[in-house]
């Protein structure tokens, strides 16, 4: 059992930026960790995704603006967040996925200000 703790998000002007961590309790160097954000009233979506060996895609909405990486000794996976837009809002959570294993973090909210 990996158990998922988010931290980091927060109120923030939109063009701003933001970094959310993602703590995990064991180890993650084989998992291929996710970001997703859920907005209200919408469904949970991929925002970033990077594999155990460093592999990334995103969402085409964040391209370009939003990095996902990961600290294999910490255990910790980030998504830095730059040139916010409204749109980003929602609660971010973290995933991590090895075949049958699929833990989910609790989530953590972020807003945009015009």
């Amino acid at each position: 059992q990996v158990q998922l703790v988010e931290s980091g998000g927060g109120l923030v002007q939109a063009g701003g930026s933001l970094r959310l961590s993602c703590a995990a309790s064991g180890r993650i160097f084989s998992f291929t960790m996710g970001w997703y954000r859920q907005a209200p009233g919408k469904q949970r979506e991929l925002v970033a995704r990077i594999t155990g060996g460093g592999t990334t895609n995103y969402a085409d909405s964040v391209k370009g603006r939003f990095i996902i990486s990961r600290d294999n000794v910490k255990n910790t996976v980030y998504l830095q967040m730059k040139r916010r837009k409204p749109e980003d809002k929602g609660v971010y959570y973290c995933n991590a996925l090895l075949t049958d294993y699929d833990y989910w973090g609790q989530g953590t909210q972020v807003a945009v200000s015009a």
